[in-house]
């Protein structure tokens, strides 16, 4: 688990972020000091990843108040049954993403991972919504390419992306899988993420985290 406290206005946004499963999937607690958090793309695999997730919201007194995914590939919902069971707390996602979600288990299949429960949504996610939780909110981008129904999440409080599978450091999502195609999330890339500021940290879906302007600069696949 790591830390990333941001601030900016002095207003304090913590991002928590999990490592799970066996894709090393980022999972994202997004609080505030009001100690309300959302969680967002639940990968915790097994008893001990959903202990160590359990353990720190209870340790840390948050409240989960809301359940959101970037996308549906298998890696970023195998935490959403068990949010659903231990918190009540259905997914949101955009509604693009239900195909994927459906195809989820025999998705995992392929990789021997067993998907023993889909979560429907009740709701769904569009550009521009904003996810609200505490004092703070993050902006709803629609971000296709890698696949579609993908999302976005953005602070311009605290200047930070959730950028699932689109953008990682000095790399992009991939663009093999069904519904994927390289100049979709090119687009997605060049005017949804690199119009933000230079400094905004992105966090994404694997590995560490990175900065718009880093990327826009030397990113081999998506130039600025």
């Amino acid at each position: 688990m790591h830390t990333l406290a941001n601030e900016r206005k002095n207003h304090m946004i913590k991002v928590d972020r999990f490592v799970f499963n066996p894709f090393q999937e980022n999972t994202y607690l997004v609080s505030d000091e009001t100690g309300e958090c959302i969680i967002i793309d639940p990968g915790c695999f097994n008893d001990d990843e959903e202990k160590e997730l359990d353990d720190f919201i209870t340790g840390h007194k948050l409240k989960i108040v809301g359940h959101v995914l970037t996308h549906c590939h298998i890696d970023h919902i195998l935490g959403m049954a068990h949010i659903f069971h231990t918190y009540g707390i259905r997914p949101v996602m955009h509604k693009e993403s239900l195909e994927t979600l459906h195809n989820a288990a025999d998705h995992g299949k392929l990789f021997g991972i067993e998907m023993t429960e889909i979560i429907e949504p009740v709701t769904f996610l569009n550009e521009g919504d904003l996810i609200k939780f505490g004092h703070a909110q993050l902006e709803i981008k629609y971000t296709p390419g890698h696949v579609d129904g993908h999302i976005c999440l953005i602070s311009h409080q605290s200047g930070f992306i959730i950028a699932g599978d689109v953008l990682f450091q000095g790399s992009i999502g991939r663009t093999d899988l069904p519904t994927g195609n390289f100049k979709t999330l090119e687009a997605s890339i060049k005017t949804k993420l690199y119009t933000l500021p230079d400094d905004y940290i992105v966090y994404p879906g694997h590995g560490p985290h990175t900065f718009i302007g880093s990327e826009k600069q030397s990113n081999p696949f998506v130039r600025g």
